[in-house]
């Protein structure tokens, strides 16, 4: 579609892809095929309007999903600090997903829980006024229920 703008590729490309992410967690290599060949435009065009918005995933979400707020109040809190603290314990970077799929990071710039900063959301759960101290005990907790639940492997 040569003639077409890139904000006209976006506002039909956006919804698409929203979809896909909703169904699968992230939008997969095959999907940005689909739509390629479905839209008739490049997948370079479809991974630029995807990497775009920071919302879209290119890989697939670990079971544990972790969301580090670094909005003002956030980082003025220490959220950086936090991220570094997952970084080191989990051994991977935002828009990643540790190697066994259990926890993935991403950074998000607001969750609205000023008040509780510095905030991390897990799971949807939104723990404030952490500390590198309390989120090390999280994730220890976590993984630790995940041992149990799998009878303790």
């Amino acid at each position: 579609m040569p003639d077409q703008t890139r904000a006209e590729l976006a506002s039909r490309l956006i919804p698409m892809l929203q979809e896909i992410q909703e169904e699968l967690g992230y939008i997969a290599p095959e999907a940005v095929e689909w739509l390629s060949e479905h839209l008739g435009v490049s997948k370079q065009e479809i991974f630029g309007v995807a990497t775009f918005y920071n919302f879209f995933r290119l890989n697939p979400p670990g079971r544990h999903e972790i969301h580090v707020c670094l909005g003002t109040a956030c980082h003025v809190g220490g959220g950086e600090k936090l991220l570094d603290t997952i970084r080191e314990k989990l051994g991977i970077e935002p828009g990643e997903t540790t190697p066994d799929g259990r926890f993935s990071l991403e950074r998000v710039a607001c969750v609205g829980a000023c008040a509780l900063a510095p905030t991390v959301v897990v799971d949807g759960e939104v723990h404030g006024r952490m500390t590198q101290r309390s989120l090390k005990r999280l994730l220890d907790r976590i993984e630790r229920e995940d041992r149990e639940a799998m009878g303790g492997k």
